[in-house]
């Protein structure tokens, strides 16, 4: 395989152009299907979450911190506690997790 950067940087250039132009051209008309309302509607937060959650459990030494301060973090949010709270508890979480398992 050659090693043509400009061919690469003109494939990357037109996929990434073709993702966002087709749809303005292809789709004229205002989006009946609930399915496809539903589906789109929900597509910023699947793709964060999957950006997400695997950073979680990998950004520490250990997956298990991880894996703790994420779910200390999904029981703090579920009983309404604020962004920053949640996150101060998840580093808490890890910081404690990290001195007992190491």
């Amino acid at each position: 395989m050659s090693k043509n950067i400009n061919l690469y940087i003109l494939v990357m250039f037109a996929v990434t152009y073709l993702v966002r132009a087709l749809p303005i051209t292809l789709i004229r008309r205002k989006i009946r299907s609930p399915f496809l309302k539903s589906f789109l509607y929900y597509v910023p937060y699947v793709t964060l979450a999957v950006m997400t959650f695997p950073a979680i459990i990998e950004s520490t030494q250990t997956p298990y911190s991880g894996i703790m301060a994420l779910a200390a973090g999904i029981v703090a949010a579920w009983f309404g506690a604020s962004l920053f709270q949640v996150a101060s508890l998840c580093c808490v979480v890890v910081l404690i997790a990290e001195f007992i398992i190491v």
